[in-house]
């Protein structure tokens, strides 16, 4: 291990888990919203059935000893303490893959893809699909540190993912990520890190051209009615944090179900689950991401994200040359913001495997692990 390299063992200390459960206890709860079919926000029902749930029921030590199973690790990059999980196969060959996720996600995220990205051959496939996993907690988010000056945009977080792949020592990797960590795959494919050989993306953030828009075909009309949709019904938290995060911050800190609820409106929304996240996701797993936030205080770290993101948009986004980098992209139907194939062609100098997929939605690892997995392996195998 690099000596700058430490592993990380999660012990939280019981007096924290004891106010948890005192505050989850005297919660007070809004009235019924008298529209209680999501329109609003989640259903009070909803709500009261997760924090009973989370507070009779969950067992935080069982995610604690997950997370201390997979190779929890921290080392400190321009200033900032990153937790990352870092997994290796058994198979001599595989390909170190740095996987990011998003909000409101956490390296959890990824818990089903990693057993089969790791031991293909335990998972139907074979052991030149083979990859070492690594598995970083963004900064703000999860148990990194949270950065105490502005300016931790992608491109800043995707130069730091750089540094964490040489300071492991990989000299070739790949790179998947959706939602911000699509974000940050992207500046990495767009900049040509040193060993990148290719990149995957379940998500991938663009505005189409008025030729585009006015030449679009069918399929390609409805993509661009759901992102409208999403736009007017379902956007409301991204403008809220990435103008005024710390205004929302107060109360992700200090309530539970705040925060709870603030989370489970996206799985709610952007899931592929005709707003009933409870039939794809058990709530364990809900809670478990919600901890994630909840434990280390990164509600309100991770809002600010949202601002960085505004204010690199403002001094001019992600560069509108055809990323370099060779790239796979997985679009899934239940996902809000999609692109054809022939939109992506437009915007990737080498694309190697585009797939649609009838079923999944946002958080595809968590939705659709499978068919990630398969994508995934597709891409990269004419790389390695």
């Amino acid at each position: 291990m690099h000596p700058l390299v430490t592993p990380f063992r999660l012990a939280i200390p019981q007096d924290q888990l004891d106010d948890l459960a005192q505050r989850l206890e005297r919660t007070r709860w809004p009235d019924p919203s008298p529209v209680e079919d999501g329109r609003q926000g989640p259903p009070l029902a909803k709500l009261r059935a997760l924090a009973d749930h989370w507070r009779t029921s969950y067992d935080w030590r069982r995610c604690e000893d997950l997370l201390n199973g997979l190779g929890s690790c921290r080392t400190t990059i321009d200033g900032v303490d990153l937790h990352f999980l870092h997994i290796r196969s058994h198979h001599a060959d595989a390909l170190p893959l740095l996987m990011t996720h998003g909000w409101p996600g956490s390296v959890l995220e990824f818990r089903h893809v990693i057993d089969p990205l790791v031991n293909p051959t335990a998972h139907g496939g074979r052991a030149e699909d083979a990859f070492h996993l690594v598995i970083p907690s963004m900064p703000g988010f999860g148990f990194s540190g949270k950065p105490t000056e502005p300016g931790w945009n992608t491109a800043r977080i995707a130069g730091a993912w750089a540094v964490l792949m040489q300071r492991l020592g990989y000299d070739r990797w790949a790179a998947q990520g959706g939602d911000w960590g699509a974000m940050v795959t992207l500046t990495l494919g767009h900049m040509s890190a040193p060993g990148l050989v290719g990149i995957h993306l379940n998500f991938v953030p663009f505005q189409p051209t008025e030729a585009e828009i006015a030449q679009a075909i069918p399929e390609e009309h409805q993509m661009l009615q759901d992102a409208a949709r999403y736009d007017a019904d379902y956007s409301g938290y991204m403008k809220l944090m990435g103008t005024r995060p710390q205004s929302v911050g107060f109360g992700l800190a200090d309530s539970p179900v705040g925060l709870a609820a603030w989370i489970y409106a996206l799985f709610q929304d952007v899931s592929d689950s005709g707003g009933n996240p409870e039939a794809v996701f058990s709530l364990d797993e809900i809670i478990d991401d919600i901890m994630l936030y909840w434990l280390p205080n990164a509600g309100p770290s991770s809002a600010r994200l949202y601002w960085e993101g505004m204010q690199a948009t403002r001094a001019g986004g992600m560069p509108t040359r055809k990323v370099p980098t060779p790239t796979g992209i997985s679009m899934f139907r239940g996902e809000q913001v999609r692109l054809s194939q022939r939109w992506a062609e437009g915007r990737f100098g080498q694309l190697l495997h585009f797939r649609e997929h009838a079923r999944g939605g946002h958080f595809a690892a968590l939705e659709a692990p499978d068919a990630l997995v398969w994508d995934i392996r597709d891409t990269m195998r004419s790389l390695r």
